[in-house]
C-alpha cells in the first residue's frame, strides 16, 4: 500500500512539473519548409507566409527574424500573438541574377522557452535569356563593352602578354574604333576593323613587358575614338602588375642571389595627435651573396617614401630608406603599407606596414571644455 501511494505520489509530481514546463508561449508552424519548385528569373519576386498558432498559455512575441542572406526579406506579425491566436512569418526571395538552387533559413527569434526557430525555403531559380545588354553592359555611346578595364594581371618584364575585350556596335551605322594615348607597351587592334550595325567583335591588347619602365602595380587610361569623335568619358584603363620572371633560374643562381632582410617589417607608432607627422627608418641588410638591386618602393595613401641612398646594395651590406605619414584628417586606428620590389627571387616584394592611432582633437578639445 505505502508503494503504490508513493508511485501516485512520483506520477502526480512528473505531471505537475512537466504542465509547469509547458506555462508560457509556444509557437507551433504548420510547416517549417517551404519549397517554391522551379520559378523563373524573369518573373520577379516570390512569397510565401509561414503560418503559426501560439499553443502556449501567454502572449507570444516575435523578437526578430533574419535571413540568412539579403536575397530573402522577412516581415512576420509584430504584435503579440494572444494564446490560441495565429501569425505569420513572410519570407520574400528575389531571384533576380540568382539562377539555380538555392536553400535560404530565416531565423525566427521568440520569448518561447526555445528562443529560436529555423525555417527554410527551397526551389530552382531558371535564368531568364540573356539580352545585349547583360553581355555588354558598359556603354561609350553607341559602342557598348563586357568591361571598360583590361586587366592583365601578372606580366612579367621580358613577357609580351595578350588579351581580348568583347564589343557590339549598338547604332544603325557603321563604326570604326581607334585609340589614342597609348604607352609605349600597350598596342590595340579592332577585329573587324570596321563594325558593321549591330555586329560584334573584339580589342586585342597586347601589352610588352620589355617595354615598361616600371615595376609593381602600373595602371594607364587609354582614349577611345568612335568614329573620329571622343568624350571626356570614353576610354578603357588598363591594368597589370610587372614582375621579374626568377622561373629560369638554377639552383645554383637562386643559392648565389642576393636576400633582402628588414630588422622589422611592422612599425607602430602608439598614439598621436593628428597634426605629427610620423616618420620611421626602414633598415635592410643584404645578405645573400650577389648585388640586392631595389627596383622600387611604393607606399598606400597618406604615406610617402624617401629612397635609400644606395639602390645597389653589395652582399653584406646594409641601408634604409625612411616612410613618413601626415595623418591629415585622419582619425582613429590607421594601418599604411609600403612595398619595397627588389631582385631577390625568393622575396621580390616585401610588405612593410605602419600602425597606429590618429587621436581625433576637436573630440579631445570638447571633452576638455565639458571638465572646466
Amino acid at each position: 500500500m505505502k508503494k503504490l501511494f508513493l508511485s501516485i505520489i512520483s506520477v502526480f509530481v512528473l505531471f505537475s512539473f512537466t504542465n509547469a514546463q509547458q506555462k508560457g508561449a509556444n509557437i507551433s508552424f504548420e510547416k517549417e519548409v517551404h519549397d517554391f519548385g522551379k520559378i523563373k528569373e524573369d518573373d520577379g519576386k516570390v512569397e510565401y507566409k509561414f503560418m503559426f498558432t501560439n499553443t502556449g498559455d501567454a502572449p507570444l512575441i516575435i523578437n526578430n527574424v533574419k535571413a540568412s542572406c539579403g536575397c530573402t526579406s522577412p516581415t512576420w506579425t509584430e504584435k503579440p500573438i494572444m494564446p490560441g491566436q495565429k501569425g505569420f512569418v513572410s519570407a520574400v526571395y528575389d531571384p533576380r541574377n540568382r539562377p539555380g538552387n538555392f536553400n535560404k533559413s530565416i531565423f525566427v527569434e521568440t520569448n518561447t522557452t526555445k528562443g529560436k526557430d529555423i525555417l527554410r525555403i527551397t526551389g530552382e531559380v531558371q535564368a531568364r535569356e540573356k539580352t545585349i545588354e547583360d553581355y555588354y553592359p558598359k556603354t561609350l555611346g553607341d559602342l557598348r563593352l563586357e568591361t571598360n578595364h583590361f586587366a592583365f594581371i601578372k606580366v612579367y618584364s621580358n613577357q609580351i602578354k595578350k588579351d581580348t575585350l568583347k564589343i557590339y556596335n549598338s547604332s544603325n551605322s557603321e563604326m570604326k574604333v581607334t585609340f589614342s594615348n597609348l604607352p609605349d607597351y600597350l598596342k590595340f587592334d579592332v577585329v573587324p576593323s570596321v563594325l558593321k550595325p549591330g555586329a560584334k567583335g573584339y580589342i586585342l591588347g597586347t601589352y610588352d613587358g620589355s617595354k615598361v619602365n616600371d615595376w609593381g602595380f602600373v595602371s594607364s587610361r587609354v582614349n577611345v575614338i568612335i568614329n573620329g569623335e571622343s568624350g571626356n568619358n570614353d576610354y578603357i584603363t588598363i591594368s597589370g602588375k610587372i614582375e621579374e620572371d626568377f622561373s629560369k633560374m638554377t639552383d645554383k643562381e637562386i643559392a648565389n642571389a642576393p636576400k633582402i632582410v628588414f630588422e622589422d617589417e611592422s612599425f607602430y607608432f602608439g598614439t598621436t595627435k593628428s597634426n605629427d607627422k610620423i616618420e620611421h627608418d626602414f633598415k635592410f641588410t643584404n645578405k645573400g651573396k650577389s648585388d640586392l638591386v631595389i627596383r622600387k618602393i611604393r607606399s598606400t595613401c597618406g604615406c610617402t617614401t624617401v629612397a635609400p641612398a644606395k639602390t645597389v646594395i653589395k652582399p653584406g651590406e646594409s641601408s634604409s630608406f625612411k616612410a613618413i605619414f601626415d595623418p591629415g584628417s585622419r582619425t582613429g586606428v590607421q594601418t599604411k603599407t609600403v612595398y619595397v620590389i627588389s631582385n631577390d627571387p625568393k622575396n621580390p616584394e616585401i610588405r612593410l606596414s605602419i600602425k597606429g592611432e590618429i587621436l581625433n582633437e576637436n573630440a579631445q578639445n570638447k571633452d576638455a571644455n565639458k571638465n572646466k
